[in-house]
């Protein structure tokens, strides 16, 4: 089992003085194909804000732009996007629902649900090449991560580590 260590009495004094982490970017190779998608199968709120670009959150006040691209490259799977669900049931019945409508929106490289990182889950790729992994995570996301300290050893890679939000 990971040891974890509290290091935020020893913590520096950051060179920024920085106040939220508000934003990520994602590509799309067609805008209104992505719309679609993100609207009508991952259910995200979607605003157009250019004629090149959308703006998309869910659930927060993070957002993601998303930039029309002329790229073809897959988005690495260590830079995969999380979207939350609360039960091991949920997760499975988005895992059906995926597999079933693969087809229609251009999913692949659909894992089968795993028990990972202390959540259960599973990870798909869209017709864009983004990277996608739906969670078993409580209300707030990872945040229930950062009440565990640093970890040592191999960290919430572990095997034995706790599931999202029950530390052991």
């Amino acid at each position: 089992m990971s040891q974890t260590t509290n290091h935020s009495a020893s913590k520096p004094r950051p060179a920024l003085n920085l106040r939220f982490l508000s934003h990520g970017t994602l590509e799309s190779r067609d805008l209104e194909a992505t719309r679609k998608f993100y609207e009508e199968f991952l259910g995200l709120e979607v605003h157009r804000t250019s004629p090149v670009s959308l703006m998309v959150r869910l659930g927060g006040q993070h957002v993601y732009a998303v930039v029309q691209s002329k790229g073809d490259a897959e988005m690495s799977f260590l830079n995969h996007n999380g979207l939350d669900v609360e039960t091991r049931e949920e997760v499975d019945e988005a895992y059906r629902i995926a597999c079933e409508q693969a087809e229609k929106w251009g999913l692949r490289k659909l894992s089968k649900p795993a028990m990972q990182h202390g959540t259960y889950s599973f990870y798909f790729w869209d017709a864009d090449g983004n990277a996608w992994e739906i969670l078993t995570n409580p209300k707030g996301g990872y945040s229930w991560i950062f009440e565990m300290g640093d970890l040592e050893g191999k960290g919430h890679m572990a095997r034995d580590f706790p599931s999202a939000g029950r530390p052991a």
